[in-house]
């Protein structure tokens, strides 16, 4: 059973982690270049959220959402 853990965890300190390693090595010389995954990830957000802005906007001009005022019976 040892054997299997171990196993696990070659695969990911040798193996998955190695591009992270390696970047992490690049941030002596270059900070943007090592920082380069969060810069992926936060154009993709910005995409994302740019995008889910924009057809919230198309639904509200097109008047697609019921907006009437209601309340429970209760209240």
């Amino acid at each position: 059973m040892n054997d299997f853990f171990s196993a696990i965890e070659d695969l990911f300190v040798n193996v998955l982690f190695a591009p992270f390693d390696a970047l992490r090595a690049l941030e002596l010389d270059n900070w943007w270049t090592a920082n380069l995954m969060s810069w992926v990830f936060m154009i993709i957000c910005m995409v994302a959220f740019v995008y889910w802005m924009l057809q919230l906007k198309e639904h509200s001009n097109n008047k697609e959402e019921d907006k009437s005022v209601t309340s429970h019976s209760y209240l």
